[in-house]
């Protein structure tokens, strides 16, 4: 029986595909980054206003990595990001968020 035969590809960790997803892979990266640090810092009471906008702010690169995203493996790590990134800034929001403290009387 006949089978197709593909060469094996150099192995990479984001682009499956063998073709280089520089942005996608950039977006992943920094996504992951600031989803560790959104979901890190929100544990500490006083750390608010760091979870909240690192949360923010991986939730949209996260997001907009989700829309431009060419390989199952880019997915894989932007959800990743994106839940500790959320879960950051909704425990950052309830803490005190974007502007507690800083702004305001």
């Amino acid at each position: 029986m006949a089978q197709a035969v593909r060469p094996n590809a150099p192995v990479s960790l984001f682009a499956t595909d063998g073709k280089p997803h520089p942005l996608q892979d950039t977006l992943a990266a920094v996504t992951a980054v600031l989803g560790v640090l959104a979901f890190t810092t929100a544990w500490f009471y006083n750390l608010h206003l760091v979870s909240s906008w690192a949360g923010l702010i991986g939730i949209v690169t996260g997001a907009y990595g989700q829309f431009i995203s060419a390989t199952t493996r880019e997915r894989f790590l932007l959800i990743l990001g994106l839940g500790a990134s959320a879960v950051g800034f909704f425990l950052g929001m309830a803490h005190g968020g974007l502007f507690g403290g800083v702004v305001g009387g």
